[in-house]
């Protein structure tokens, strides 16, 4: 079983983790020997959540209950509150996922947070832009590692832009292996594009019975 830690904030930005919590949860196109996903919220605090599209979250445990391991990955979304100090602590827990070879997966604000810490310094990545990292994270020295892509998928670190979340649930759901290839890649191009024979393609890679015809 993989285990699926999101870490999640006040200001949670809701778009960025809609694609890859949405698939990972349902399995609705997983294939048929594909390992179980257990999906957990965790937080510094039991305290609730609030997104910043106004939803509420109870967290399901806190950043001591993470099990860092081969079959453990960490979400960090974006949030307009990464500066808060109290987030330090699950940063601490991302260095011990990167050092151990566990996936690490931060999109927008948070790979600020993971370059305030000097965590891309030395690591391919990308976010909203070199500029955005150095106007956020004034110690950032990670230029000449930055690609300029939607989402930079590696090693054992997944990064992505406000604007990358497709691509990068792609490159998250590729890594763990739940889909089969051709599933990936009709899903991605589908909801890529909106074009509907990608739709219909998708349909066509699941057993038999397995598609509802819904999205």
């Amino acid at each position: 079983m993989f285990t699926i830690y999101v870490y999640v904030l006040d200001t949670l930005a809701d778009w960025e983790l809609g694609h890859v919590t949405s698939e990972l949860n349902s399995g609705r196109f997983f294939k048929k020997d594909a390992r179980c996903i257990s999906l957990k919220t965790v937080s510094d605090s039991k305290a609730p959540i609030h997104t910043m599209g106004g939803l509420t979250i109870l967290p399901d445990c806190l950043i001591e209950d993470i099990v860092v391991g081969e079959t453990s990955l960490l979400l960090l979304p974006g949030a307009d509150t990464w500066n808060d100090p109290r987030h330090e602590a699950v940063i601490e827990k991302a260095s011990e996922f990167l050092a151990s070879g566990a996936m690490v997966c931060a999109i927008c604000g948070a790979t600020a947070a993971l370059a305030r810490f000097g965590f891309l310094d030395k690591r391919p990545h990308t976010s909203n832009g070199p500029g955005f990292l150095e106007m956020v994270s004034p110690g950032y020295k990670g230029q000449s590692y930055y690609i300029d892509k939607p989402s930079v998928s590696e090693g054992n670190l997944i990064t992505a832009g406000s604007t990358g979340a497709l691509l990068w649930a792609k490159q998250i759901i590729e890594h763990l292996g739940v889909f089969q290839s051709n599933t990936l890649e009709a899903w991605y191009e589908y909801f890529r594009t909106g074009e509907p024979e990608h739709f219909f393609a998708l349909m066509q890679t699941l057993p038999s019975g397995d598609g509802n015809g819904t999205l």
